[in-house]
């Protein structure tokens, strides 16, 4: 994907932002507790926080949160559902905050659209020395024979290069921050937790049709490609009738700021 075609993706979810609200799943505990396991203290930074998916599990646990978001659409969502925590307009490249004022920064499903050569120095200014940098990605657990067979048939517009565990470590890898200079990051750890969505076969197909790669899509076809996962579903004895959960898993990478 080049810079052009990225930007256009990135910056895409504002266009499905009730949608994505409704239909994207939150995070699990157990995750977001593992990414801050090595923070200094609670102040926490949800950067791209969308429409507030993961502030809501950082209120619950108790961290002081402060937003920042890019898309303009986005934060209405998240007052709604999160009333009270603080959010800026920013990105992860410009981020409107003081020197050393967060012990951790977390960014859910979106350290892939950052340009790291920009956001990396960025994010450690902000953190304070100690302090963390974690992604989590909620990512389907394609090692289940149907999700597997939904990977396959869905595309890499609805089912993108980051969103099995393989496929995310991958990618992640490829993820480059500064280790040298001043300030700078330690080397990465990566952990995996599991995680499911109670989904039925109508809300999956809503749930796909917020990712990225179908929003920019030509309306003609995404409908194609939708219709497509329908029929899957329906063939499916796991998915084609009722509720039903969606194997997943929480991957999450985390760095310390030296």
């Amino acid at each position: 994907m080049d810079h052009d075609e990225r930007s256009l993706h990135a910056s895409s979810f504002g266009a499905a932002a009730a949608a994505y609200a409704e239909h994207r799943p939150d995070y699990t505990q157990a995750a977001v507790r593992w990414a801050l396991g090595s923070a200094p203290g609670p102040r926490v930074l949800d950067l791209c926080a969308g429409t507030g998916k993961l502030t809501a599990v950082l209120v619950a646990m108790g961290a002081e949160v402060v937003s920042v978001e890019p898309d303009p659409a986005m934060p209405a969502e998240l007052r709604s559902a999160v009333p009270g925590v603080r959010a800026f307009q920013g990105s992860a490249e410009s981020i409107p905050l003081p020197d050393g004022s967060v012990d951790a920064v977390v960014a859910g499903n979106a350290m892939h659209w950052f340009d790291m050569a920009v956001a990396g120095p960025e994010i450690a200014r902000v953190l304070a020395p100690g302090g963390v940098l974690a992604g989590p990605w909620n990512v389907l657990d394609d090692e289940v024979d149907w999700v597997e067979g939904l990977a396959e048939i869905s595309g890499n517009a609805a089912i993108g290069p980051r969103d099995t565990p393989a496929a995310w470590r991958a990618e992640t890898a490829r993820m480059h921050l500064p280790k040298t200079g001043a300030p700078r990051f330690g080397s990465p750890e990566q952990a995996g937790f599991a995680h499911g969505q109670l989904r039925t076969a109508d809300s999956l197909v809503a749930t796909l049709a917020t990712r990225a790669g179908m929003i920019v899509m030509p309306e003609a076809e995404r409908e194609h490609a939708l219709g497509r996962i329908r029929s899957y579903l329906a063939s499916r004895p796991e998915t084609a009738e009722g509720e039903f959960t969606l194997p997943m898993r929480t991957s999450v990478l985390r760095v310390r700021r030296l």
